[in-house]
């Protein structure tokens, strides 16, 4: 990770979350002032260690409210650089829970509510977290690039590209957008998520020794936290030519797996496990999709650093030495429904 960056002061919305407090630990090593900006809908604990820093600062607010950002800086002398958009209602399961209304509210609104006081604040770049769901299904099993048609399944993917298609509409006062389409997430992180595939695959084999494997064979994309972590710090230190209203998919094509192949890189740790396949057949994500990163690793020179066998070592550690006591409290979940 690059260290001879200019300091910047950078914003993180929902930086209590999955991602944003790993983030928020690898930009203050760097040097920058982050200030985050959270409702805390699953707590603040995450951020505790960060408090004693003198370039951390917190807000709890709720970003969907149109001049947040406003007076939170009525009070902060130190004018931002950099937004990284991560809050949201994240996932499909979430989404559908809340309802289109509230997805909407926080998902696109929220987004364009940010967006535009960041432009206000003078902020120059604008760093927005999307996702590869946006893609839907791979074309007869190629991999889909960035200039794919879109063909959503989920009110969740929905959402985000409406958020993206704002974001890359505005021609605001130089300030610069850049999108990553983010692949499942595994792995952990001060504010560990267990409702997505491989961690919960991983929990679920440990604890009751058996998994329940639907739709088999479809295909997804899989990234590290820590990698999605270092992308979005590439995002934020790329020249500006490289990324302004450009879309990266933000992954690597070793983490294209079937969820079978998954199963297995957990049998190799907990071979005694019982393993059940079944079709499922419903009016949600159903994607089944394998993804090109050859963008990001031309444009931008990213590299992943992690696999999916490391994520499984590195869940079923935590697990195994009770440094998560409570995996299955709601704090570790975006919603209580997931499809296997």
């Amino acid at each position: 990770m690059a260290t001879n960056q200019k300091s910047q002061h950078v914003i993180v919305t929902g930086g209590a979350g999955y991602i944003g407090s790993l983030l928020v630990g690898d930009l203050l090593r760097l040097g920058h002032r982050v200030t985050v900006l959270d409702k805390l809908l699953f707590g603040g604990d995450s951020l505790i260690n960060y408090l004693a820093h003198p370039n951390f600062h917190f807000h709890k607010v709720d970003v969907w409210e149109p001049r947040a950002l406003r007076e939170v800086f009525k009070t902060d002398s130190t004018p931002p650089d950099a937004v990284v958009h991560l809050a949201a209602i994240v996932g499909f399961p979430a989404c559908q829970a809340v309802g289109r209304e509230v997805a909407w509210r926080y998902n696109v609104e929220a987004t364009q509510n940010v967006f535009e006081q960041a432009s206000e604040l003078g902020v120059k770049r604008f760093v927005f977290a999307s996702t590869y769901s946006n893609y839907g299904e791979s074309p007869a099993g190629e991999l889909v690039t960035e200039e794919s048609p879109l063909k959503p399944q989920s009110l969740y993917a929905e959402t985000k590209i409406a958020a993206e298609e704002h974001l890359l509409g505005q021609q605001q006062n130089g300030i610069s957008p850049v999108v990553l389409r983010f692949a499942t997430l595994y792995g952990i992180s001060p504010r560990t998520r267990f409702d997505l595939i491989v961690n919960q695959f991983v929990l679920d084999a440990y604890t009751k020794r058996e998994l329940l494997i639907y739709q088999r064979g479809y295909s997804r994309s899989f990234v590290h936290v820590r990698d999605v972590v270092g992308s979005i710090i590439l995002g934020l230190q790329a020249p500006e030519k490289k990324v302004r209203n450009q879309i990266f998919n933000v992954g690597t094509e070793t983490g294209n797996f079937r969820k079978d192949q998954i199963v297995e890189f957990i049998l190799k740790r907990l071979p005694e496990i019982n393993v059940r396949y079944k079709d499922l057949t419903f009016g949600g994500d159903m994607r089944d999709i394998s993804v090109s990163f050859d963008k990001i690793r031309r444009e931008l020179d990213y590299k992943t650093e992690f696999t999916v066998d490391d994520g499984v070592r590195e869940v079923l550690h935590a697990l195994q030495d009770g440094l998560i006591k409570d995996p299955y409290d709601e704090r570790f979940r975006n919603a209580q429904f997931i499809v296997q």
